[in-house]
């Protein structure tokens, strides 16, 4: 793709390339998050930011750019959370309910976020399979289900023979699901998964089938 130079900005607007980006950034998320990769307009994000379609262009390259940028930062901000989140003074039962009730609420609080994995998921993951950002962001917070893993078998506390790769995928299934299906779930079965007096039922329910999981008496009669 040939390089955009810098345009004119409008008159009036003091430059802050960081602040411009991040506005760019989250009308984006929005539009991709509501018409999907193939129906979102560059022509809509630049006109909700205040700023130009050529402007767009030249921060992120074009709209495949943009949508990869917006699946980074989406990613960046659970995965930041999942680092953060100070679970090294819990025993390894305490550490992983806490890491789920993490994702559970991560989820809840981002419909956007799953809104933008479905549609990647549409495309194959094809933008993040070409992003070496989004490869490097995942390694520590498996890294992070591994120690407490490790510390759970040495302890005697988890049986299970499962590896941090499949436990995070058992966690991520429940959230993601009870958000990104509340709708047609809740068409067939006359259930809403997201209602504010079942949060804490679901909330618990999660921890206590992945802690059953690890913890179930494996022993032969």
């Amino acid at each position: 793709m040939a390089t955009v130079e810098e345009p004119t900005r409008p008159a009036g607007r003091i430059r802050d390339a960081a602040r411009t980006k991040a506005e760019i950034l989250d009308v984006a998320t929005q539009e991709f998050a509501r018409a999907g990769y193939t129906g979102a307009r560059v022509d809509e994000i630049a006109a909700r930011t205040r700023t130009t379609k050529r402007m767009i262009y030249y921060y992120f390259g074009g709209k495949e750019q943009l949508f990869t940028a917006v699946l980074e930062h989406a990613y960046s901000a659970i995965r930041q959370a999942e680092q953060e989140v100070d679970v090294d003074h819990l025993d390894p039962v305490a550490a992983i309910r806490r890491l789920a009730e993490l994702t559970f609420d991560h989820h809840e609080a981002h419909p956007d976020f799953i809104r933008l994995v479905a549609i990647e998921n549409i495309h194959e993951a094809e933008h993040i399979a070409a992003s070496e950002q989004l490869g490097a962001l995942n390694s520590p917070a498996i890294e992070v289900i591994r120690r407490i893993l490790d510390a759970g078998r040495a302890s005697g506390l988890f049986t299970a023979d499962i590896d941090a790769v499949d436990l995070h995928a058992m966690i991520s299934s429940f959230c993601f699901f009870r958000v990104s299906n509340r709708h047609t779930f809740g068409a067939l079965f006359g259930r809403d998964l997201v209602a504010a007096e079942q949060r804490e039922h679901y909330r618990t329910m999660l921890g206590d089938m992945v802690i059953a999981y690890l913890t179930a008496d494996r022993t032969e009669d």
